[in-house]
């Protein structure tokens, strides 16, 4: 049995609240739970009451290889939960940095803004380097 980690969507409309579950894999989102091992509500304004978890329930179906999906994984990360899944994901993608760096193409968003401000302050300095100065008027 392949079990995961990961939220069913709580709530109303406009309100989510999102509980984090142990889950066979098969299961659809909102179906049966092997156990609940805490909860998220990221409307909440105190940051100890926004993610609840069992701590050592999520440290024990790490242990027996249960796979966080990507979000839970990151707040495990976030709760100082360390596992093998989330280091295995930054390792595939600093290759596929690599990767994408060595073919020359931007890999991130972030980068890719980044260089289009970068080309832009170019343009605009070789725009200021190529007209000349404007003679004062004579009044």
């Amino acid at each position: 049995m392949a079990v995961k980690i990961r939220m069913a969507r709580m709530g109303r409309r406009h309100r989510p609240f999102f509980r984090i579950n142990a889950v066979e894999s098969h299961t659809p989102r909102d179906g049966r739970v092997l156990e609940k091992l805490g909860h998220y509500d990221p409307l909440e304004k105190d940051a100890t009451k926004q993610i609840i978890l069992n701590r050592d329930r999520v440290e024990y179906w790490l242990g027996q290889g249960a796979v966080p999906s990507d979000t839970v994984s990151e707040i495990l990360l976030r709760q100082g939960i360390k596992h093998k899944y989330a280091e295995e994901k930054a390792a595939r993608m600093a290759q596929a940095r690599k990767l994408a760096h060595a073919k020359g193409k931007l890999f991130t968003a972030t980068e890719r803004i980044r260089d289009e401000k970068k080309k832009a302050a170019e343009a605009a300095a070789a725009e200021a380097a190529a007209k000349p100065p404007e003679a004062p008027a004579a009044s």
